[in-house]
């Protein structure tokens, strides 16, 4: 299949175009109205060719708005793009098509797909988007906002497949921690499949992300457990740390001597108490410390 480019091509003013038409309409009305001197034949001979000419002349005329561009052909073949805005008068034989250059949002629907360690989850994205070659959306495409849609879908399900829901190492991107990098890898993807139908994608994010219903509470539970786990993993860093600030103290100022099993005692007793969820009750030691 070979490829059509945009080819911005000049148009003339309208405006002109459009005032000589008005004239000659006026002066052929007056002259089969008010001509004395025309025979039967010159009466019907300047309606029957003015009005086909004037309609012929008037089929020249198109408007094109701001951020808006008329690709022409000219009996199925390409001539050319104008992006000129305002009355423009070309060819009458001239096809024109009109396609908006303005930037558009489409929202995928939820899709159901499975990351990359094989858990279903969902997942919608914007993406923001716009004609940048208006040859190309209209020639190469049989119909490019359809072809945005279902390719966007693709690319985001393709994407999803790639990285996994959570972060299982320090370095790792996953869907949910590097939003940043997410987003660029989905834009590139949905620009790579669209660039054949002259489409830019300005921006693509990700709207709606989640695990599946059916397995969600045991996502869930299992992210509470990470989350638990790394807690009391920093809760029991910091108590050794505390036990044996303690134990360097108590020898430094020479306070009291403790043997080995007084001072395994001592940690099990302290590692207790900072670890527990709920509050200590202490045992006093009314006699001898041995």
């Amino acid at each position: 299949m070979s490829e059509i480019r945009e080819n911005e091509v000049k148009s003339v003013s309208g405006i002109p175009f459009l005032m000589f038409l008005l004239v000659l309409i006026v002066v052929g009305a007056a002259i089969v109205v008010g001509g004395q001197g025309l025979s039967k034949l010159g009466r019907v001979a300047i309606p029957f060719l003015g009005i086909p000419l004037v309609l012929l002349g008037f089929s020249g005329l198109y408007k094109v708005e701001p951020n808006q561009s008329a690709v022409l052909s000219l009996f199925g073949k390409y001539v050319g793009t104008v992006r000129t805005p305002g009355l423009r008068f070309n060819n009458p034989f001239f096809t024109k098509k009109k396609i908006s250059l303005r930037v558009r949002n489409f929202e995928s629907g939820k899709l159901k797909v499975n990351e990359l360690d094989g858990s279903p989850i969902e997942i919608a994205a914007i993406v923001v988007w716009e004609v940048n070659d208006s040859a190309e959306a209209v020639f190469n495409v049989d119909d490019y906002e359809s072809f945005v849609q279902i390719q966007s879908e693709a690319a985001i399900r393709a994407m999803a497949t790639s990285y996994p829901y959570d972060q299982h190492g320090p370095e790792e991107i996953s869907l949910r921690s590097h939003p940043a990098e997410i987003s660029e890898r989905l834009r590139q993807e949905i620009q790579d499949r669209l660039s054949k139908a002259g489409i830019h994608v300005i921006e693509s994010r990700i709207s709606h992300l989640a695990y599946s219903p059916e397995i969600a509470g045991a996502m869930l539970q299992r992210q509470q457990a990470g989350a638990i786990i790394a807690a009391r993993k920093k809760i029991v860093e910091g108590a050794v740390g505390m036990v044996e600030d303690a134990l360097e103290a108590l020898q430094a100022k020479d306070i009291v001597e403790l043997d080995d099993e007084r001072k395994a005692q001592m940690v099990s007793n302290l590692l207790v108490v900072l670890c527990s969820d709920k509050a200590t009750q202490p045992v006093v030691n009314t006699g001898s410390l041995y």
